[in-house]
Parts: C-alpha cells; sequence; structure tokens
C-alpha cells in the first residue's frame, strides 16, 4: 500500500455519509472542479477557499465517503473522481450535483 491511503469499496459506500461529506460547499467544490477537469488534480491546485490543513480535512471526509481516490506521484498528492464507483452505488447523484443547472444554483 505505501503512502496510498485507504480507500472504500464501492460495498461499503454509505448513503448517509455521502450525503454528509456533499452538504459542504467547499467539498461540492472539490467534486465539480474534478469533475470539469480533463485529468487528475494535485491537492494544491484546487481554487478553495481555505487553510492547507482545513483543505486536508475536506479531502479526507470525501475520500472516506469514497468520493475521491488519492494517491501519489512524487510527492504530489492526486486525487481522482470516482464518479464510476458512484454511479454504480448512487446512480444519478454525481449528475444532479454537476449538472450545469445543479452548478447554477449554488
Amino acid at each position: 500500500m505505501g503512502r496510498t491511503p485507504p480507500h472504500p469499496e464501492v460495498s461499503q459506500f454509505d448513503l448517509q455519509q455521502v450525503l454528509e461529506a456533499l452538504v459542504d460547499p467547499v467539498r461540492r467544490s472539490i467534486v465539480t472542479q474534478l469533475d470539469d477537469a480533463a485529468e487528475d488534480l494535485a491537492c494544491g491546485t484546487f481554487d478553495i477557499p481555505v487553510s492547507k490543513s482545513t483543505a486536508t480535512h475536506h479531502f479526507k471526509v470525501l475520500r472516506e465517503a469514497g468520493l475521491i481516490r488519492q494517491y501519489y506521484v512524487g510527492t504530489s498528492r492526486m486525487n481522482a473522481l470516482r464518479r464510476a464507483d458512484m454511479d454504480k452505488a448512487f446512480p444519478g447523484l454525481l449528475d444532479a450535483l454537476t449538472t450545469p443547472q445543479a452548478k447554477g444554483a449554488r
């Protein structure tokens, strides 16, 4: 496993935990930025209005809920949206969050 943090399996996803992760606007922003990105993003590249330590907390909540997968490339911790896994567990949930209409409602 090395430096890669643990991630829940799809069978371990809990809807309550996912919804609690998504209730925070900073975490929703992280999810939508990942959805919009053409590739995985390093933690320091997100446009979020919080300190580094607070951002670390938000990434941990998203990872523990199963929304993102984190891994290292050199010294950068990369983040990937687990869209296929979320779509399998909770069809339509991420679409409801990331469609242009949902983004405009914020």
